[in-house]
């Protein structure tokens, strides 16, 4: 069953600005989704049902289908409840109590044991026992979706961490709680304290990339992109070579994201916020990156065009997967932005040579119509992205030019005025002192009283001379400026 982009649930998707994606993406649903495991694959089912109305019936069939592979009862009812406003009339769009009720019993009965097992390690004293009953309890709560309860379950486990392993292991427990959570500050949190010094670094070695990738999905969805696309650039090439479809790789980090989304968010992150130089030194030619780059060869193109200063040819080629980047789970949010800081630079860099340039062949060179160049000119200058200003009665975009020789009878008065002005406080600090305002009582242990100790302190501001001294010092003060 297709679903249109004009039926009433997508309607009211547009009109409160979420996401729309009306064209089919380049991926295959089934072979995308293959990639991920755990509960990453329902969410971004679900994301992709409630964006793509093509691919809205097939991708919550799926994502219900998955939900009940699993003990998550929360994520299933969010997927029901979606099929119920999008497929009204699917066998889906009812709730399956039975199977609701069985797990709840499943999961409570579960629950017990893990806690009854816990306090029977507690009452033997053994810190293994104790550490590894925190951690089943944790992950148990995990797949349940009681995120909370698994954090509290990780953090007690921490004082009965053992060794170096135990307290990384412990670490990367929270970091994928945290994730799913979306407490971004609590990922970077954990990747900082596996990263500093100590006997945990060569321990945090092992796992480096899982914690490039997790850093790097903490500051793009802080849209921080030139630190995300410096993680990402980072991430070492082992998770590339990690065995997608065997969960006992430790390698792997695909719970959470792929190899090809590395060279997807490291692409586009790298793409708004480097220089060309810079695009060609960290990105072309790191040779950790072009492990992922290999995976996604559009993206290494989309960048080899925007060294080469050919920006048409690589924006055409973001254009053409903005429908498969809207339906990212991570990307989606930022997608906008990270479009618009690239075509900001293209244009930009497109400018530089020129003093003035027409609207039309600004639209001719970015494949756009001449209304929607002006608006994006608009929001630019408005940004300070481009110092230019638009001619409309011409349709032109000029350039501001410096006026070199203001500038410089600038700088040239703003430097007469600083030198005036200290000169004029070194000689009033000389007649101060003249006029006997330093005091100074070598006999007493702390009383070498100066301007400085009080106050008075021409170079560094202060309290004026009135309210420090009496009217009769003051008065000689100035008897001695005149002399």
């Amino acid at each position: 069953m297709i679903i249109g982009s004009d039926s009433a649930y997508f309607l009211k998707a547009r009109q409160a600005g979420r996401p729309v994606v009306k064209d089919l993406p380049k991926f295959d649903l089934d072979q995308y989704i293959a990639n991920y495991r755990g509960k990453t694959r329902v969410d971004r089912l679900l994301l992709i049902g409630t964006t793509a109305p093509l691919l809205a019936s097939e991708a919550l069939r799926a994502a219900v289908s998955e939900a009940k592979q699993g003990r998550d009862v929360g994520r299933y009812d969010a997927v029901v409840a979606a099929i119920r406003e999008i497929l009204p009339g699917d066998i889906n769009a009812v709730s399956d109590s039975a199977w609701i009720d069985r797990t709840n019993k499943q999961v409570k009965a579960e629950s017990d044991r893990l806690e009854t097992e816990l306090k029977g390690y507690k009452n033997n004293l053994i810190k293994e026992s104790i550490r590894m009953g925190y951690d089943d309890l944790g992950q148990h709560f995990h797949r349940i979706g009681d995120l909370t309860n698994s954090v509290k379950a990780y953090g007690r486990m921490r004082d009965f961490c053992t060794t170096a392993s135990h307290l990384v292991i412990m670490s990367l427990r929270l970091i994928n709680v945290s994730i799913d959570q979306g407490n971004w500050l609590a990922v970077q949190t954990n990747v900082q304290k596996l990263r500093s010094p100590g006997q945990l670094s060569t321990e945090a070695q092992q796992t480096s990339a899982k914690l490039s990738a997790a850093m790097g999905l903490a500051l793009l969805a802080s849209g921080n992109f030139r630190e995300a696309a410096q993680e990402f650039v980072e991430t070492d090439p082992r998770m590339a070579q990690a065995r997608l479809d065997d969960p006992s790789d430790a390698e792997a980090f695909n719970e959470v994201v792929t190899p090809n989304d590395i060279a997807v968010y490291g692409g586009l992150c790298a793409l708004a916020s480097m220089d060309r130089n810079e695009l060609q030194k960290h990105v072309l030619e790191n040779g950790k990156f072009r492990t992922y780059l290999e995976l996604e060869p559009h993206i290494r193109r989309a960048i080899t065009f925007f060294v080469s200063s050919k920006y048409s040819a690589c924006l055409s080629i973001l254009e053409s997967y903005r429908s498969d980047y809207l339906l990212d789970l991570y990307l989606q949010r930022h997608l906008g932005e990270l479009y618009f800081q690239i075509r900001s630079k293209a244009i930009q860099q497109y400018f530089i040579p020129f003093s003035r340039v027409t609207l039309a062949a600004l639209a001719s060179a970015f494949d756009a119509n001449e209304h929607t160049m002006e608006q994006e000119l608009t929001s630019m200058i408005k940004r300070k992205h481009l110092d230019a200003r638009i001619d409309l009665v011409d349709r032109v975009l000029l350039s501001r030019t410096a006026n070199a020789r203001s500038a410089v009878h600038e700088n040239a008065l703003q430097m007469a005025k600083d030198y005036e002005r200290t000169a004029h406080l070194r000689i009033l600090r000389m007649e101060m002192l003249n006029a006997g305002l330093e005091v100074s009582d070598k006999g007493k242990p702390g009383a070498n009283t100066t301007l400085e100790n009080v106050g008075l302190d021409p170079f560094h501001g202060g309290a004026s001379a009135g309210n420090w001294v009496s009217e009769g010092i003051a008065r000689s003060l100035r008897s001695g400026l005149r002399s």
